[in-house]
Formats: C-alpha cells, sequence, structure tokens
C-alpha cells in the first residue's frame, strides 16, 4: 500500500479543504500497475467507470497513481479544463513528479490538490446555499 492510515487521513482532509471553497470535485485513484500504454488512458476510464463526469458543472478532477509501475496521469473534465488548458495539468504532473522521485507521494499529492483546489475555486467557486458534495471524498484503491 503506497499510504499509511494517517496519510490517507492526510489526503482526504486536503480533498475535503480543496472542495469547500469551490463546487468542483477531487478524487484520488491508487493502483499497482498501469495496463495501458499511456496512464491518461487508465486515468480517462476510471474518471468514466467512476462516474465523475456526471458533475454539474463538469468540474471534477482525478489524480491517478499506478505505484508499481510508477505511472500516474491527471484527468480533468471538459469544464475546468477548458479554463485552465494542458498547460497547467503539466505543471501539476512535474510537480507531483518531483515529490514522487523523493519518495514524497503524501506531501506531493497534497500540494498537487492544493493547487487544483485554488484553480478549481477560482473558475467554480462555491455557492454558499448549494455546495453538495457530487462525488465521495475517500481515495479509491484498485485492485491490478
Amino acid at each position: 500500500m503506497l499510504f499509511t492510515p494517517e496519510q490517507e487521513a492526510r489526503i482526504v482532509a486536503a480533498i475535503r479543504a480543496a472542495e469547500q471553497r469551490t463546487s468542483g470535485e477531487v478524487r484520488l485513484f491508487v493502483e499497482d500497475f498501469c495496463d495501458r500504454d499511456y496512464p491518461i488512458e487508465r486515468a480517462a476510464e476510471i474518471f468514466q467507470l467512476f462516474g465523475m463526469h456526471n458533475t454539474r458543472q463538469r468540474n471534477a478532477v482525478l489524480l491517478y497513481i499506478a505505484e508499481k509501475s510508477h505511472h500516474f496521469a491527471i484527468w480533468g473534465d471538459v469544464g475546468i479544463h477548458e479554463r485552465v488548458g494542458s498547460a497547467f495539468w503539466e505543471a501539476e504532473k512535474q510537480l507531483l513528479q518531483q515529490y514522487l522521485q523523493r519518495g514524497e507521494a503524501c506531501e506531493g499529492v497534497c500540494r498537487v490538490i492544493e493547487q487544483i483546489g485554488e484553480k478549481l475555486r477560482e473558475h467554480f467557486p462555491a455557492d454558499p446555499q448549494d455546495n453538495d458534495n457530487e462525488l465521495p471524498d475517500d481515495i479509491l484503491y484498485g485492485g491490478r
């Protein structure tokens, strides 16, 4: 397992903090191996599989990590992608890669979630009267 229970709690807290001031949603999916040539393909598949495309404003983001095959990807739905563009996702991937290379996966995931949350808040601020949590905040683990 990539994360200890304490680290999992920190990541879930980071997700909740990021989502407090935005209508956007963030999820983390972790599995051992990526069976695709490109991890972004697997991230897109998981995004669809877990219905993340069903948010009202199409502003969900998935962080995908395949621990043992050393792959990761970030997939943002069309609503947020149209606003931040590919350069933002590339910068976030580079930041996460730096943390992963130093063996600081939890810190990197939390930092990337924080920055994604800031962008979501900028483009999709929370409505104080209606900010439903459209997706669960728990970490998803795959059986691969």
